[in-house]
């Protein structure tokens, strides 16, 4: 009789998934990481911790998201879509819920100064969000370029109080974000907690974000119950950048071999058109940001600058856990182009009523590539709204 082979997806105790992971910092920050591996998992045993945490869910940000029927756009495709509409959780996208669980986190180690890095400005507006409900000083670290093309969320951080410190080396964007983020937390180690966004960096931040994003999966299989009586979609479909909409999206499914789940990376321009940040048709294995994971790299190791027209998609690696769901191939990692994302963003827009962040519209582009028999069921991770992006649409469609 042949033995059945359980795949696990999830990190293992030295930190890695696979071949993925790990924590490559400087010496310096050592003792921070060890301090926080320790606290996060004394966390997940902690009763009071994990009521805080939907507490707030429930009662601050808005949970849980609705997951609708969008009957329009399933009627042009001729099966059932779904849309998890993380756009409709306070501050507009799915990043309030890990800023959430790593303020109280950074309360409960005595840390008095939050600091984080932003791309779509999400993660910065967030952040800056639980760091005025908790009364701590809040710096975020932004590319130049993105502050330019994010402006009201530029606003909103600064009207929650935040001090927004723009990244001016390199491509001026996400990417250089994080390496200013890193240097302050470096110099300011004992009174400073780093809020990072996605499920990147050194260990436990991929595993913790993934899981206090794990409630979009969470919710998404008894509301699918609910409306169809199953728990289980046939698709999964969401946006990678560094990946947390997506891990959050695909958490719950990564060991239900029935349910098809999809990554959705930007292409930019083209995939080989040397504007680009698909970062799985491009990448090699390597180190970025502490941990060891897929990068879009030179042959002698130095990280390329990605492009997509999607500010928190312009990344140059994935995160650890999706490099290994990508070289188990448990996931379908796949691009769309900016015009594609763009195209799509503007067809929801028209059908449903609902404006997408362009992150999220990489990701509804991919459904007019896929064919349907008409009889499944397919999650989209709706991850932001598009209130951020409205200069982008106006410039790029002259609206």
């Amino acid at each position: 009789m042949q033995k059945t082979i359980i795949m696990n997806y999830h990190v293992d105790n030295k930190g890695y998934y696979g071949d993925f992971g790990g924590a490559y910092v400087p010496e310096m920050l050592l003792p921070n990481i060890e301090e926080l591996k320790k606290k996060y998992y004394e966390l997940l045993e902690d009763k009071l911790f994990r009521e805080e945490f939907l507490h707030l869910l429930k009662d601050y940000v808005g949970r849980p998201s609705p997951l609708y029927l969008a009957q329009r756009l399933s009627q042009k495709h001729g099966t059932k879509i779904f849309l998890k509409r993380e756009d409709l959780n306070h501050t507009g996208a799915h990043k309030i819920n890990n800023a959430i669980g790593q303020i109280l986190l950074a309360e409960r180690l005595g840390k008095k100064r939050i600091i984080a890095e932003t791309g779509a400005g999400q993660h910065g507006v967030a952040t800056a969000t639980v760091c005025a409900l908790k009364g701590m000083e809040c710096v975020i670290y932004m590319g130049e370029v993105d502050i330019e093309r994010q402006a009201p969320n530029v606003a909103r951080m600064k009207m929650l109080g935040a001090t927004v410190v723009p990244a001016t080396s390199g491509s001026k964007t996400l990417k250089d974000a994080c390496n200013e983020a890193l240097r302050d937390w470096i110099n300011n180690p004992v009174d400073t907690h780093y809020i990072i966004g996605s499920v990147v960096g050194p260990h436990p931040y991929p595993d913790m974000v993934a899981h206090f994003q794990s409630i979009i999966s969470e919710e998404t299989k008894w509301q699918l119950h609910e409306k169809t009586g199953r728990s289980n979609p046939d698709y999964v479909l969401a946006c990678v950048g560094g990946g947390s909409n997506a891990m959050g999206m695909f958490y719950h499914f990564l060991n239900q071999p029935d349910v098809k789940l999809i990554g959705i990376e930007a292409a930019g321009l083209g995939v080989d058109s040397g504007e680009s940040a698909a970062t799985t048709a491009l990448g090699a294995e390597g180190v970025l940001h502490g941990s060891r994971s897929i990068v879009i790299q030179t042959e002698d190791g130095q990280v390329v600058e990605p492009y997509s027209i999607s500010a928190g998609l312009d990344y140059p690696g994935i995160g650890p856990q999706h490099a290994h769901l990508y070289k188990t191939k448990r996931v379908e990692y796949v691009s769309i182009t900016d015009d594609e994302a763009m195209k799509a963003g503007l067809e929801l827009s028209a059908l449903e009523g609902i404006i997408p962040a362009i992150e999220s519209s990489h990701a509804l582009a991919y459904l007019n590539k896929m064919t349907f028999k008409g009889s499944e069921s397919v999650v989209v991770c709706l991850s932001g709204r598009g209130d951020k992006d409205l200069n982008t649409y106006i410039n790029y469609f002259n609206l």
